[in-house]
């Protein structure tokens, strides 16, 4: 009866830790490159799993959470225009009823920023939407901090 009772266990154990996993299809990577004494470049990117996609930073009201970035304020840079991105891939969603702009594999983001010093630490956040062809995931946030020197 043990032997029952210990299976039973390990089974229920094993099929909520399977049903409790948490989707992260979307891995991001921050980077810096001092383009001279005076000015600088933060990468963002962002790798997504096989079958995934993320939304341009330009997407209409109403469609899908666009990509979205945001720099805590510092008094060593100031920034210099809004985040670059690619030309993105573009498709009709029946859900929204819109043309959505959008990336899949991989893609990377570029902040242009004017030093006001030396070197310098950039924080911030990005938020963002991941979809595949069946399920979309709620709007996530990842903080980054990147080293300019």
């Amino acid at each position: 009866m043990k032997k029952f009772l210990f299976a039973i266990a390990v089974s229920f154990i094993s099929v909520t830790s399977i049903s409790a996993q948490i989707l992260e299809p979307v891995k991001w990577q921050f980077g810096a490159k001092k383009l001279n004494e005076n000015e600088a470049v933060i990468f963002m990117k962002a790798v997504m799993d096989n079958g995934w996609h993320i939304y341009s930073q330009n997407v209409e009201e109403g469609g899908p959470i666009k990509t979205s970035f945001s720099f805590a304020p510092s008094s060593d840079y100031t920034l210099v225009g809004q985040p670059a991105e690619p030309k993105p891939k573009v498709k009709h969603e029946d859900v929204f009823d819109m043309d959505v702009a959008y990336f899949d594999k991989e893609v990377v983001f570029q902040q242009k920023i004017k030093l006001k010093k030396g070197a310098t630490t950039v924080k911030g956040t990005v938020e963002f939407m991941a979809c595949d062809a069946t399920q979309c995931l709620p709007p996530d946030e990842v903080a980054f901090t990147v080293a300019v020197k």
